[in-house]
């Protein structure tokens, strides 16, 4: 029997983007899926947009948070309710390629890896592309991972039914990195990486500019209040990353040819 993959969509006020979301769903070449839909309390009219879809096709489902609790708390309840052999995620304004679930229910088949990710390119709001690609690293390790985020969360698949459920843990920023670095930890293969794209991020006003007090912040946390290092290891770390961030890992973004 097919594997069923558990896809996790948390949503806020995408009503705008949320169609061409699950339309990426379902032209997967990979049929075997379900789509756990969380709306973490919206106010615009996104359950209207979605209520052909749930009723339309049984493998897509609608969860709901009566107050805003954010992304991650969002995930953990699609998590809970998942009940697939293997767990991915998908943010209500990102896209997939048509042979993306494909490509991995393969990789984690083959037993090759419990954790597998892939390329990305950019696109823009009008979902025209920015002739830009985020390369995977061919191989990754917990270690390696540790000194940089190199895992597009839309582009992450884990193998719970080996791993167990992976929860978010409660940080303003950065949840998905620590969710990955938990993965990694309970497995014992590197993650492998998908070189073709796979999927496609949404670039949105000022999702690029990042501010470099916030940057330093939100990094640090991940290692002293999300991974429990001491002060001083989490400041050692925390160097270690930003020169990762800043030489290596911008080397895999790059321009491609106009389509």
């Amino acid at each position: 029997m097919q594997p069923l993959v558990s896809i996790i969509t948390p949503m806020y006020n995408n009503a705008n983007v949320i169609k061409k979301t699950i339309n990426s769903v379902l032209n997967q070449t990979y049929a075997h899926w379900e789509l756990l839909l969380v709306d973490d309390a919206s106010s615009d009219q996104i359950k209207a947009i979605l209520k052909p879809f749930t009723e339309s096709d049984s493998r897509i489902k609608l969860f709901t948070h009566k107050e805003n609790k954010g992304a991650a708390e969002a995930r953990n309840l699609g998590t809970k309710m998942a009940t697939g052999n293997y767990i991915a995620f998908l943010d209500a304004d990102d896209l997939w390629a048509a042979n993306k679930l494909q490509l991995q229910v393969a990789q984690l088949q083959n037993n090759i890896t419990d954790v597998s990710f892939g390329s990305y390119e950019w696109i823009d709001e009008e979902n025209q592309a920015l002739n830009k690609k985020v390369h995977a690293l061919p191989q990754l390790e917990f270690g390696k991972l540790l000194k940089a985020n190199y895992i597009g969360n839309l582009t992450g698949m884990y193998n719970s039914e080996k791993l167990g459920k992976i929860y978010t843990k409660d940080l303003k920023k950065r949840q998905d990195w620590l969710l990955w670095l938990e993965a990694l930890k309970r497995s014992d293969k590197p993650a492998i990486g998908i070189q073709e794209t796979i999927a496609y991020y949404r670039i949105t006003e000022g999702s690029l500019s990042s501010n470099k007090t916030n940057l330093i912040k939100h990094n640090f946390n991940v290692y002293r209040k999300g991974l429990g290092f001491s002060k001083l290891k989490s400041l050692a770390y925390l160097i270690q990353f930003l020169f990762e961030h800043l030489f290596v890992k911008k080397r895999l973004i790059q321009p491609i040819a106009s389509k």
